[in-house]
């Protein structure tokens, strides 16, 4: 008989912020191959110590926003986004991403410009 383990690691939660940006295309997984990139371009680039020299290439995180970086509110009525992470973000903060357009909007007024997550 085989005994056939399976571990399941927890899902961590990590304090970090988010930016926006575009083009989104080069990017440091796919290069001009956007056929990886999921629908509605919910996609991140991630900061350099999350992305691990190209390890984090296409994982996907649940984005939460936590409010404005400077001042508060900023958050929309439904504050978490799922995102595929597709490219390096080298400005970013550690644990943070830069989001796209289309992500960012979705959990956050774009005006703000960087939330808490």
């Amino acid at each position: 008989s085989t005994i056939v383990a399976v571990l399941v690691a927890p899902a961590l939660a990590q304090s970090g912020q988010a930016t926006f940006y575009s083009p989104y295309v080069p990017s440091s997984c796919y290069g001009f191959d956007t056929s990886k990139f999921p629908p509605g371009n919910l996609i991140a680039a991630a900061s350099k110590d999350l992305f691990r020299n190209k390890a984090l290439c296409g994982a996907y995180f649940e984005i939460t926003c936590k409010g404005a970086v400077s001042g508060s509110g900023g958050c929309s009525r439904t504050p978490t986004v799922k995102v595929r992470v597709v490219d390096l973000c080298p400005g970013c903060h550690a644990n943070s991403f830069d989001l796209s357009i289309e992500a960012f909007s979705r959990i956050a007024k774009l005006d703000v410009g960087r939330i808490k997550i």
